[in-house]
């Protein structure tokens, strides 16, 4: 009978010790109530509570948490109809608010996020839907988090997953896509066809002015030349008279070669001319020659001026036979 009594209040110990030891582990927070009302919070590790009068009353997840919002229909602001779902991130940070100021949190987080998801995507138009999700995704994410934040939770974001027009609105998106890609495309084409003339214009352009330049600097130097040349067949010209006047008859003899020459070379390199006929007699040339010095020595006799007459009474006149 001792035996059975003594087993009967080690179990009870056993119980008792059971029921004042609490573990608490990583990432959990217990609540602790004593007769039905809340006292305080255990933190991660070994706790110790008052037997039968102490117990455990809410068993709290304090990592992040995603909660999934199901998909729904929402009315743009521009009368279209759009499926739309998300995704919430949330951590607890109180664990006794969000035991005791809200039943299912979860459920509740879940359903305040499809309001305000219709709230924000109502008053927005179509375009604006598909094109600034961000926009969407801050505006939820600041009111959820007012919102939530008496019941101990920080919502860490909210993401639009998806968002699905109807089947001819995207069927109109995807023409109206279609046409601005052959518009852009026809646009960037026109813009090379113009670049490619403006260019081609402005190569022709320098192309003109570089000629023109090119001309005016040839006719320049040509001018030159012909100046020079002038300027030096003049000279020939002076030395030569000098050389007549003075009685050099070589000179001129070597002037009417010189010119004789130039004109049978050019008419050797004539592009008409098949046949040069050749003089017989060269020698023909010399006398050429001697006959223009012969009217030399004429024209150099006429304009010699008479030795003047010696002066005296005595001065016999030559008879007219004479």
């Amino acid at each position: 009978m001792g035996f059975a009594v003594a087993i009967v209040f080690v179990v009870l110990a056993v119980v008792v010790a059971l029921g004042a030891i609490k573990i608490v582990p990583q990432g959990r927070e217990y609540t602790v109530e004593r007769f039905g009302r809340y006292t305080r919070t255990l933190k991660p590790g070994i706790s110790f509570l008052t037997p039968f009068v102490e117990g455990v009353g809410r068993r709290i997840n304090m990592m992040e948490q995603v909660l999934d919002v199901p998909r729904q229909d929402v009315i743009t602001k521009d009368n279209v109809s759009v499926q739309v779902d998300a995704i919430v991130f949330i951590q607890v940070m109180d664990a006794a608010a969000a035991a005791y100021r809200v039943t299912n949190l979860d459920f509740a987080i879940t359903q305040l996020t499809m309001t305000n998801l219709r709230t924000v995507v109502g008053n927005m138009e179509l375009d604006e839907v598909l094109s600034q999700r961000d926009q969407i995704n801050t505006r939820l994410l600041d009111v959820i988090d007012q919102a939530t934040s008496p019941w101990g939770v920080k919502v860490a974001r909210i993401e639009i997953k998806d968002l699905q027009p109807p089947p001819d609105i995207t069927n109109a998106m995807a023409r109206q896509m279609k046409a601005e890609r052959e518009r852009r495309a026809v646009i960037t084409e026109a813009d090379g066809e113009k670049q490619a003339a403006i260019t081609v214009a402005e190569g022709s352009k320098q192309a003109a002015i570089l000629q023109a330049e090119g001309r005016r600097e040839a006719a320049f130097r040509d001018a030159e030349a012909r100046e020079r040349s002038a300027a030096a067949e003049a000279k020939a010209t002076e030395l030569v008279s000098n050389a007549i006047a003075a009685g050099d008859v070589n000179a001129i003899n070597y002037f009417v070669a010189q010119k004789y020459v130039e004109a049978f070379g050019k008419l050797a390199e004539s592009p008409q001319q098949k046949t040069v006929i050749v003089p017989a007699d060269m020698g023909s040339l010399v006398g050429t020659i001697a006959g223009i010095a012969e009217l030399v020595k004429t024209a150099q006799a006429e304009h010699r001026p008479a030795p003047p007459r010696p002066a005296g009474r005595g001065s016999a006149v030559p008879p007219t036979g004479a």
